[in-house]
């Protein structure tokens, strides 16, 4: 049959995340793969208890059709939430949104042509390289270092190619789990007062899951522009099935822009979904939560960093404050790529770490290890069987 498919899809794969997830119906296998909160942290009857609050209350207008702009309530809550962020935003200057990969497809339909220049950190977040490659932006990579994005690095790339949007996730970083220093956050925001075309997407999904250190302030705090868009999501911290996150946008112009995308994408995100959490954050309960998964999270990342510290010393990782994720570099003379299904037939899975990178076929010698979906004694036995598979395998 000979369809013509738009040009959009070309070069463009499918999650490799969403792929792998297909080989691990084998409940044996154990996954480090994926993104997912631990099951014990999705608390179905307080969800089952809060929608049928809700349902109670207000089930008429929540079964109804509503407003593209989001649940009034959650509009209100989430605010109020943002605040502890350092990100001082009105309700009407947030939108709720179905996940933020809704937040990053929005952002993409009101700014970017084809052929537009786009800065990614580097490594980056794949979900967010599948979207910008189907708005076929111009990608190009910004250095990062254990501090995160460097800013003169991307200084310099807004000089060489004149980008309409920097995606960057300051904090616990996917898929690295680093995090962008206090001082190079600021520097970040200055950079916006100089340059008067370019919009931030400061994507901050996992600030909350922290472990160890001190908070900080997000990107947004410190912007005097309107130009850095606050995304951030419930999906972590409550439930990644109810797709609510929201951003935060204090362009009036451009969050209008964002509005009108949403309509032609799904009227508005489910009215249910919006007031269940909404419910959650006025009744007071999410820091307890929050602070309940972040031990138990806390003690898996322990476990995975003290299974990787019996690697040979040139295997690195790193040891971030928080998150869910740890990034591995192996020797050059190891191919994580081509070695993950070897790793599945002996029972452990891992994202290779070349699909985060938006030069194709590169660091094939990276990985991505996800911890907080598996147990303690699982993430000593999964490690295991990744160490013997890579020291038969050149390690």
């Amino acid at each position: 049959m000979a369809l013509r498919y738009a040009k959009r899809f070309d070069g463009v794969t499918g999650s490799a995340i969403r792929d792998i997830f297909k080989l691990l119906k084998n409940p044996e296998i154990i996954s480090f793969a994926g993104g997912n909160p631990a099951n014990s942290a999705l608390e179905a009857d307080v969800i089952s208890q809060l929608a049928q609050e809700v349902l109670a209350q207000n089930g008429v207008q929540l079964l109804q059709y509503g407003q593209t702009e989001g649940y009034a309530p959650l509009r209100e809550s989430a605010a109020e939430f943002f605040r502890h962020n350092g990100v001082e935003v009105r309700p009407d200057e947030l939108l709720p949104v179905t996940g933020s990969q809704q937040a990053l497809d929005l952002i993409c339909k009101a700014l970017l042509d084809p052929g537009d220049a786009m800065l990614v950190e580097s490594p980056t977040f794949l979900g967010a390289l599948q979207t910008f490659k189907l708005y076929q932006a111009d990608l190009h990579p910004v250095e990062t270092d254990e501090d995160g994005v460097i800013p003169e690095s991307l200084e310099e790339q807004i000089r060489a190619h004149h980008p309409k949007l920097v995606y960057l996730i300051p904090t616990f970083q996917n898929p690295t789990g680093r995090t962008l220093s206090l001082e190079r956050r600021k520097a970040v925001a200055k950079l916006l007062e100089r340059y008067e075309d370019v919009v931030i997407i400061e994507d901050d999904p996992y600030r909350d899951l922290r472990y160890a250190g001190q908070a900080l302030p997000a990107i947004k705090a410190f912007d005097t522009t309107g130009r850095v868009l606050y995304c951030n999501s419930f999906s972590k911290i409550i439930s990644p099935g109810l797709r609510v996150a929201a951003v935060a946008c204090t362009e009036p112009t451009l969050l209008r822009k964002l509005v009108i995308g949403k309509q032609s994408t799904d009227v508005h995100s489910p009215n249910l979904n919006q007031a269940i959490v909404d419910a959650y954050l006025r009744k007071g309960i999410l820091m307890d939560h929050i602070e309940k998964i972040s031990k138990s999270y806390g003690q898996q990342m322990g476990k995975m960093q003290q299974m990787l510290a019996t690697f040979p010393e040139s295997v690195r990782y790193t040891k971030p404050d928080g998150g869910i994720f740890l990034w591995v570099e192996l020797p050059e003379s190891v191919n994580a790529t081509t070695l993950l299904s070897a790793a599945t037939e002996m029972g452990v899975a891992y994202i290779p770490g070349t699909h985060f990178y938006c030069e194709p076929d590169t660091h094939h010698n990276t990985m991505r290890l996800n911890f907080s979906n598996a147990s303690l004694d699982n993430i000593e036995k999964g490690m295991n069987k990744l160490k013997a598979l890579f020291e038969k395998n050149g390690l």
